[in-house]
């Protein structure tokens, strides 16, 4: 029975030597950590900036003619997606005897036009452009070049051309929710058919 429990006792005396090493080793491995983590908190790591792109380009530009009631009317260079607000601001803003309400001040302008702003009194400005509008083709863009047109026009203006295939001529217009006669009056001769 002492060899027995020599042996049993040998056995364990192994195991203990062994969990203590593992142990030991476990030890040192947490405290390398430990160090190499409390040395490297004041380091700084660079982190190189991105480099500037080879060529910049020059944000697209429109050039617009700005005349009627603005302080400083003239032609002015003003970035792609500016609405009628920017380019009148450009000019100065509104001059006193304006007719703010001649305009849609809210329409994106485009490339070449012309943006008269009326005096109190004077009808609205004719859209000054390179041709007539093409009902049946135009964008909600372009019909909103015209004078009197907005967004919530334009969009009328083309569900109305989807829901009845088309229109045959300038007094189709009379039949879109939110256009007169009077500004049905004025488009006709900047609209195609």
């Amino acid at each position: 029975m002492d060899d027995r429990l020599t042996q049993l006792f040998g056995a364990d005396r192994r195991r203990l030597r062994t969990g203590a090493a593992v142990v030991l080793v476990l030890v040192a491995v947490a405290v390398a950590v430990l160090v190499s983590a409390v040395g490297s908190a004041g380091t700084t790591v660079a982190v190189p900036a991105p480099a500037p792109p080879a060529s910049p380009r020059a944000a697209p530009t429109l050039l617009v003619h700005v005349l009627g009631a603005v302080r400083a009317p003239g032609l002015y260079s003003l970035p792609d997606g500016s609405r009628a607000v920017d380019a009148v601001a450009a000019a100065g803003g509104l001059a006193d005897d304006a007719d703010a309400g001649g305009i849609n001040l809210a329409r994106r302008v485009s490339d070449g036009e012309q943006l008269a702003v009326p005096r109190v009194g004077e009808a609205p400005p004719v859209a000054a452009g390179p041709g007539r509008v093409d009902l049946n083709t135009a964008t909600a863009e372009q019909l909103d070049t015209l004078p009197g047109i907005g967004p919530a026009l334009a969009a009328r203006i083309l569900a109305w051309r989807e829901e009845h295939g088309g229109f045959a001529s300038a007094d189709d217009l009379l039949e879109v929710p939110g256009l007169g006669e009077k500004t049905v009056g004025e488009l006709r001769d900047l609209v195609l058919p």
